[in-house]
């Protein structure tokens, strides 16, 4: 044991923080499950050391440090703790007929505020100019956002093509609003304004959430001479590093599902299955394909907002340990609000006010709890009890239906610590599996976790000089990867997409390649 060296996992979820130790086999030796603190750090600090202590080894044989989160993704489900943002458009005079937040809720509107704006710039599809960006408008926009927002989001027509003016504009906009953070949307989503500008502007309102988790774990492991890197995971598995983290918050949504449904293939040994979730505020459904989460093939909603950028196909729904349930006159509603963390404070079963799923499930003895004798007894009828898990697990039963590609049954896998509060059955699946360690197979699944880097630009590519161009954009993906700290002997593409754009002149294709190895 003391000549090993491991890696640790860590999954901050909306109410439980999970950890895990694996040696390197990747065995898992060591597992906690803490509750999520509102400081982030405490949560995670305490998960390190009930792992250390029941490992019985050193911070400094730990040399590899992971986390992945859902911090963003609640954030972003449950419209709290976002930062307050401010939006410029470069679009007029070509693009002044669909106003900003076009196709947002109404509370949605409310939440974000006032300070999204229009102004001259963009280009045609081809990288021909429609209009010149205008300092001292951009200037005075920013005036009027001064001391009003925390993160601005700047979106160009066809920045993908060319993203020129958005980095003037950023720098215009960091003269005059100082320590505001800055998102530009040609790095964070692919063509198509109006997404791109949607996940831009969430990618924004990101940036504070993302700085509290990042700070929190890095704090953790210095508090425990843990000198390994820290890396963080994103949406399709792989990990990035902690200043990519920060500035791309965006990337980390739907990591939480993702780490698990990795972890559920590695523990279930199985490849290919349906994945479901269960935390404490979301159930997140994800079909599990050679071993890997399938991915979009459409645009995704993320909390009603339509987006534009690559991610895994997940369907969250708002069930969890946590969830709120509510009686209304129709019968009862669930969620999507969610008591989080605080459920041994605020769930009845623990003298708290609020309803949630845990309590039903209690009730009608679907889940066992490791210290009983500190329940208290619910004031919920066996038949009202039983209505609303039936209710539950209808909604997760059309979940499953939804993933599934046919009609034949499949299995399931389930994991996640909410997921003591499912059924051994679901109609139309061949078998239900718990693998051993299922709590924690998210935090499994991020310390499995490698590193990747990426070429995602739109270039010309002459026919007779293909193959040629496309080895050498892919060396350099590869070499992003090695440059984010992969082993240059594992790196491997993994992704690869090519996309003609017949309306661009000269040969352009839109060439995005993924490599990924192990780290270093």
């Amino acid at each position: 044991m003391q000549d090993q060296v491991f890696r640790l996992g860590i999954d901050v979820g909306g109410t439980n923080t999970d950890g895990v130790l694996l040696d390197n086999t990747l065995n898992c030796i060591a597992k906690v499950k803490v509750a999520t603190s509102e400081d982030i750090f405490t949560g995670i600090d305490g998960a390190i050391t009930a792992l250390l202590n029941q490992s019985g080894i050193k911070g400094s044989q730990v040399k590899h440090a992971m986390l992945g989160t859902t911090q963003c993704t609640n954030a972003i489900v449950e419209k709290k703790a976002l930062d307050r943002v401010g939006m410029i458009r470069l679009a007029l005079p070509s693009g002044s007929s669909v106003p900003p937040l076009c196709g947002w809720s109404q509370s949605w509107q409310e939440l974000l505020g006032e300070h999204f704006y229009e102004a001259h710039g963009g280009y045609e599809y081809d990288g021909k100019l429609i209009a010149d960006i205008q300092e001292q408008e951009i200037r005075a926009l920013c005036q009027k956002m001064k001391g009003n927002v925390d993160s601005v989001a700047i979106c160009g027509v066809f920045s993908p093509v060319n993203g020129d003016q958005e980095k003037q504009v950023a720098q215009w906009v960091a003269e005059e609003l100082e320590g505001v953070k800055i998102s530009l949307s040609h790095q964070v989503g692919s063509l198509g304004i109006l997404e791109r500008e949607n996940a831009t502007i969430l990618n924004a309102a990101l940036q504070g959430t993302a700085q509290r988790f990042v700070q929190g774990f890095c704090h953790a492991l210095e508090s425990h001479r843990i000198l390994a890197t820290p890396y963080f995971g994103q949406n399709d598995g792989t990990l990035m590093s902690q200043e990519f983290a920060l500035k791309y918050p965006i990337l980390t949504v739907a990591c939480g599902p993702t780490n698990s449904i990795r972890g559920a293939s590695h523990l279930s040994k199985l490849s290919d299955a349906i994945v479901v979730d269960v935390g404490g505020t979301t159930s997140d459904i994800g079909a599990l394909v050679h071993g890997y989460p399938r991915e979009s093939s459409i645009a995704v909603e993320l909390g009603e907002v339509r987006t534009n950028f690559r991610m895994p196909d997940i369907l969250a729904l708002a069930v969890g340990g946590g969830t709120i349930v509510r009686e209304q006159n129709s019968g009862y509603k669930l969620g999507p609000d969610s008591v989080g963390h605080k459920l041994l404070s605020e769930a009845k079963s623990f003298a708290g006010d609020t309803l949630t799923l845990t309590d039903v499930a209690l009730t009608l003895n679907h889940m066992e709890w490791h210290n009983a004798e500190q329940l208290q007894p619910v004031d919920l009828s066996e038949i009202n009890a039983t209505t609303i898990y039936s209710q539950m697990v209808r909604d997760v039963e059309e979940g499953i239906d939804k993933m599934k590609t046919s009609s034949a049954s499949v299995p399931v896998i389930l994991v996640g610590g909410g997921s003591a509060l499912m059924p051994d059955h679901f109609e139309g699946v061949s078998e239900v599996v718990r693998p051993e360690h299922y709590e924690v197979a998210n935090a499994i699944g991020v310390a499995l976790g490698e590193i990747s880097g990426q070429f995602d630009k739109i270039v010309p590519i002459a026919p007779e000089k293909r193959l040629e161009t496309m080895k050498r954009l892919e060396e350099q993906a590869k070499q992003a990867a090695v440059d984010a700290g992969a082993c240059v002997e594992s790196v491997a593409v993994i992704e690869r997409s090519e996309i003609p754009l017949s309306y661009l002149q000269g040969n352009m294709v839109h060439v995005k390649i993924k490599a990924a190895g192990k780290i270093a």
